[in-house]
Formats: C-alpha cells, structure tokens, sequence
C-alpha cells in the first residue's frame, strides 16, 4: 500500500499492548497481541451533508450518515498480519422523496505508534433511499496487511517486560514502560487499524465544534 499524507483530529484509541490483562501471583500481566487494534478515530464516525451547499446550520441538513457495528477478525497464522472489519453505515435523509442513491468515502488506516501512517487507502460506500423512505443502511469493508517482524519486539526488550520481579528488588516496582527507549520500542511495534469517513476539514470541524 502506497503511503500518504493523513490529519486526524481529536484521536481516541488505545495505543498499549493491545492483549490480555490478569492479575496472577500479586502481579498485573499483560499478554500482548501482534493483532493490529481496530478503531474508529473521533469526529470521524460519522458525516453530514448539507443542501444548499456553504450553509451549516440544521434547516439545511440534507443527510446524516453514521459508521456502526464495526466487527474485526485477524488473521495472525504467517508472516504477514491480516486485520479485516466490517462496518455498517446507516443514515437518514431530510426528505422522503424519490429514490436516491448517495455514495460517501471512508479511509482505511493502519498506524505506526498512535503517531505514523504507513498506509492508507480510500473506499466508496452507497446509500441507497428507497422511494418514500428517509432511510438507508450499506454494509463497508477495509483490510490491512502488517509484517510480523514489524509486530515482534526486539528479544531486548521483551526480556526487560517479561522478567520476573521480587519484591525487595531495586527496580521491583518500575515500571519498565518508564524507560524512553523501551516505550520507543512497543510503540514502533503497536499498529492500529482505523477507519472513518473521508472528511473535508469543514465537516472535521463541523464534527468537532457543533
């Protein structure tokens, strides 16, 4: 995948270990996953058109369409990570008129660190308004492909996560996620798989300020 340019505002997700977390022996565990974490960044999920076009205010809301029930599978069996999701959109129109078909653009991400786009591609989904009716719902789909060698930490600083402490040690109660160079480290192998609607900085800002 080609890599581009991408803004996002107001980012809302997870960016850890993205694993299992236990508590055994006195101790908080956490199992990390090479599964890339799936999320929908905020004031992406969802986008309003307006008729007449330049105007923002609700008389002219034309369509108010909404990405849910987004669903990840990961398929984590060879060399490269295979993340899929599908997502719904759904969406109501202002007048129930003739039919109508209206077709929205979604990206489809997977980010380095919470900080780096390494890929991005752009998908079309489309509404289509039956006659009469003031709603629609269209079924999208977005896949990426990560290398399991960019996923795996270095043997370094996986044994500095994964060594057993005593209580009485020095470092016991460390944090080994306070060292820059090993939070560098997890960073650089944590990837997010996000996917929102392509969005013009007005509706980016429409989303974040209304």
């Amino acid at each position: 995948m080609k890599v581009r340019s991408f803004v996002l505002v107001g980012l809302v997700l997870a960016t850890a270990a993205c694993g299992e977390k236990r508590i055994e022996d006195g101790g908080v565990y956490i199992t990390r996953s090479v599964c890339p974490q799936v999320a929908v960044p905020a004031a992406t999920n969802d986008v309003t058109l307006f008729d007449p076009q330049g105007r923002a205010d609700a008389a002219a809301i034309d369509v108010v369409a909404t990405i849910t029930n987004v669903r990840a599978t990961c398929d984590d069996a060879s060399s490269q990570i295979l993340s899929n999701a599908t997502f719904d959109v759904v969406a109501t129109r202002r007048d129930a008129g003739p039919a109508r078909t209206v077709a929205l653009q979604y990206f489809d991400v997977a980010m380095q660190g919470g900080t780096q786009v390494v890929a991005k591609r752009i998908g079309t989904v489309n509404l289509t308004f039956p006659a009469g009716s003031q709603r629609a719902r269209a079924q999208g789909q977005a896949a990426i492909r990560v290398s399991r060698a960019a996923v795996t930490l270095p043997e370094d600083i996986r044994q500095k996560l994964t060594r057993p402490r005593k209580a009485g040690e020095v470092d016991a109660a460390v944090d080994p996620m306070t060292d820059p160079a090993t939070r560098a480290a997890v960073a650089r192998a944590t990837f997010e798989h996000l996917i929102g609607f392509q969005l013009t900085q007005e509706q980016l800002r429409y989303n974040a300020t209304r």
